[in-house]
This record gives C-alpha cells, structure tokens and sequence, in this order.
C-alpha cells in the first residue's frame, strides 16, 4: 500500500511524504518505522532540498519505536482486529465503503487503469527490445518472437513499421 501526503508546512514549503505500509520487515532489523530522506550518496551530509520523506511502516516491528496509537493501528492493519475506539472506527468505515457500490465501481475502473498502463508498458518494453534485435539483424523473426515475448505477428508489425531488419 503506498499512501503520497502533502503538507505545507508554516514557511510555504510543500513536503512530500510517502508512506509505504508493510505486513513485513523490508530491512529486517525490527522497526516498525524506516523513515529517509532524499541525501547524496557521495556526501550524506548534502540534502537534495525537495522537501521529500519516505517513510516504511511495518507491522512486524518488535522495537518501541512508535506511538501506542500507530502501533495499535499497525497492529490492526496485520490482524484486521480493533483493538481501540479509533481501529473500531476505522473498521466501521472499512465496512461501509466495502459495501458502497458506486465506490467499489470506481476502485475497480482505477484498478482497471492501472492494469491496462502496466499491460502497455510492459508491451513497449517487449517492443523496445524486439527493435534492438531487429537492429542487430543476427536473429530470425521467430527467435525474436521468442525472445522478446511477441507473437510471430507483431514482431513483424514492428518490422513493417521500423524498416530495420538487415536479415
């Protein structure tokens, strides 16, 4: 789950903040928050200035490094029980908007979207090395095909359309 807040904070300067909820320790050292910033690796000491925090909450943590509130949430968040005023509330709000189903429309067109950009990405990437390969003009249109993960057919659609093939 990744949740982008923005907030301005009192000298007009937005700060970005990601926050990333893991049902797992990504950096298995026990914390139940990662917080970063954005510092040049050559010299830590120089902050890019972009006013950007990541932050990883994981509800594995052991430490006492958060809150009672973000720990009980957390802890909601791992199990889906309530185990205070707020996670019950949270839990009622669940349920509602679960059973909404002009939202749930909306949720699944989004997911819909999103699928259909990963799909075309993930297809112009195939595309992309399908040319390289065309460029290089070593391999027949079925290894190419094969290699890529094409079909016969669109590899040589891509050929009609670039012009590049040598073989």
């Amino acid at each position: 789950m990744c949740v982008t807040i923005n907030k301005q904070s009192e000298i007009s300067v937005f700060s970005n903040f990601i926050i990333f909820v893991c049902t797992f320790d990504v950096f298995e050292e026990g914390r139940h928050i990662y917080t970063f910033e954005n510092r040049c690796l050559q010299n830590p000491g120089l902050v890019l200035g972009d006013d950007t925090v990541k932050i990883i909450l994981n509800t594995k943590g052991t430490m006492d490094d958060v809150t009672p509130g973000l720990k009980r949430l957390l802890d909601y968040i791992d199990s889906s029980e309530p185990e205070d005023d707020y996670t019950r509330e949270l839990e009622r709000e669940v349920e509602s908007v679960k059973k909404d189903d002009k939202w749930r429309v909306s949720y699944m067109t989004l997911q819909m979207r999103y699928q259909e950009k990963y799909e075309e990405g993930e297809y112009n990437e195939k595309c992309k090395s399908a040319i390289r390969m065309l460029q290089d003009g070593e391999l027949s249109y079925e290894k190419i095909a094969a290699y890529s993960g094409l079909t016969l057919e669109q590899v040589l659609e891509i050929k009609e359309n670039s012009g590049s093939y040598n073989g």
